[in-house]
């Protein structure tokens, strides 16, 4: 048993010890029955917020008005909550009304029957008053009661859908599907930040893929990333797209993420080529398709929609950058040094690396540019002392010049001579950048 379950296990029989019902509710249910650690665990009881609050002197009364009441134990969080239901929603969000109930009714009111069990872990009582154990057997997400009152209580609940079908690999209910299908414009509605967050947790790997997929299929696709439902119809040149559409090349990508890949490269990869439809040009004569400066549009494109998306802006910057320069890879093995090596020392490098490996498994699956760039990154490594410039401005104050372009044109020279191996040490530069003046006469330099 881990110390978080040992942890909520005591706070159930304390609230049963002070005579309330509490019971584990919700997902850590579901993916226990799953077989599944869950990451949280959510209580609901019969004790109203003032009994919480006295019973355990570390809380925080994040929703105390709904009843929603932290509690902390050890060095853990717990949402407890009272048994409520809820009735008049007017936001597709906020219930109107809110009042006490039993445990039989605030099951009801909760969102898909998956995660609508209870289960008392001290007597061992699994309490099912939705239909939530077969379902789990089935693997189907399906609403608890008509789908389309559960989706107008709150719109976000149509990406939910998705989402658990996906994070679960299990279907979603004809009917359930149906009214996600025909309500998925009000997905417009919700705020920017919990649309991020379901995305967030719908691509991330191993369903990536199948998240896609499932978003397409809802017709949630097109309100939630219209950018990216123009992948569907982006046709690509077989030459170097084997395997068709954006929208097929993104979706072998995301199969291809590593488990444990990060978000701005699961979103990199998703908007790598979000700037194909925009500059979809064919060739009237060989009938070829190009996307001349696609990677410039998309930049232009990704950051626009991250935006949207309220995405934290240092990840922005990252993602943005990875899509900016994903084009460069193709011409690796014909770089100068120097270029290449400003590639390999680029602080986003090893996010550009990652894109390119799955780039490449999504298309035509050869990674001989990637095996390149890995052999000349270990080699880099086995050379510290050309990571850090051979001078710095003050070394050419030193030499007598006057501050000014002058300088940074020599650094920048030193810099390029340093990264093609021509320059290896400091007094080297230094004797290059005294030759340099010698030969360019004394207006180079301040007076003496």
């Amino acid at each position: 048993m881990s110390s978080k379950r040992a942890l909520a296990e005591d706070l159930v029989r304390r609230l049963q010890a002070a005579g309330h019902e509490a019971f584990f509710v919700g997902g850590c249910v579901r993916d226990a029955r799953l077989g599944r650690e869950p990451e949280d665990y959510d209580l609901a009881t019969s004790a109203r917020p003032a009994q919480i609050e006295a019973l355990f002197p570390r809380t925080i009364p994040v929703g105390r008005q709904f009843g929603v009441v932290i509690v902390l134990a050890g060095n853990q969080q717990f949402q407890v909550a009272t048994f409520r239901a809820e009735a008049d929603y007017q936001d597709g969000r906020h219930p109107g009304r809110v009042h006490f109930s039993s445990a039989r009714e605030d099951a009801l009111r909760r969102d898909f029957t998956v995660n609508g069990l209870f289960f008392d872990p001290v007597r061992g009582e699994l309490h099912d008053w939705v239909g939530g154990e077969a379902d789990l057997r089935g693997r189907v997400i399906r609403t608890i009661g008509q789908p389309g009152e559960r989706f107008a209580e709150d719109h976000l609940r149509l990406l939910r859908a998705v989402r658990f079908a996906a994070q679960l690999d299990f279907v979603i209910e004809p009917g359930t599907l149906a009214a996600v299908q025909e309500n998925a414009a009000q997905i417009q509605t919700v705020s920017a930040e919990r649309v991020r967050d379901e995305l967030l947790k719908l691509f991330h790997p191993p369903h990536a893929a199948r998240g896609l997929d499932l978003l397409r299929e809802s017709a949630l696709l097109e309100p939630v990333l219209p950018e990216v439902a123009a992948f569907v119809t982006c046709e690509q040149s077989p030459d170097f797209h084997p395997e068709g559409t954006v929208f097929e090349h993104v979706r072998r990508m995301l199969a291809h993420l590593p488990p444990d890949a990060s978000p701005a490269l699961v979103w990199a990869a998703l908007l790598h080529d979000v700037g194909k439809p925009p500059t979809a040009t064919r060739d009237p004569a060989t009938g070829e398709i190009h996307f001349y400066g696609h990677e410039k549009v998309g930049a232009e494109m990704a950051c626009a929609m991250l935006t949207r998306l309220r995405f934290p802006r240092r990840q922005i910057e990252e993602i943005v950058t990875a899509v900016a320069l994903h084009m460069q890879f193709k011409d690796v093995r014909q770089m100068r040094k120097a270029t290449l090596r400003r590639l390999l020392m680029r602080p986003t490098f090893p996010l550009e690396l990652a894109l390119h490996r799955l780039d490449c498994l999504g298309s035509h699956g050869r990674l001989d540019h990637h095996d390149f760039l890995v052999a000349e990154a270990e080699a880099l490594a086995r050379q510290p002392a050309v990571r850090p410039p051979l001078l710095n401005g003050d070394d050419l104050l030193a030499l007598g010049l006057k501050p000014g372009p002058t300088i940074g044109a020599l650094l920048a020279e030193v810099r390029e001579r340093q990264l093609q191996d021509e320059l290896t040490s400091r007094d080297e530069a230094l004797a290059w950048v005294l030759q340099k003046l010698n030969g360019s006469g004394p207006s180079e330099r301040a007076p003496e």
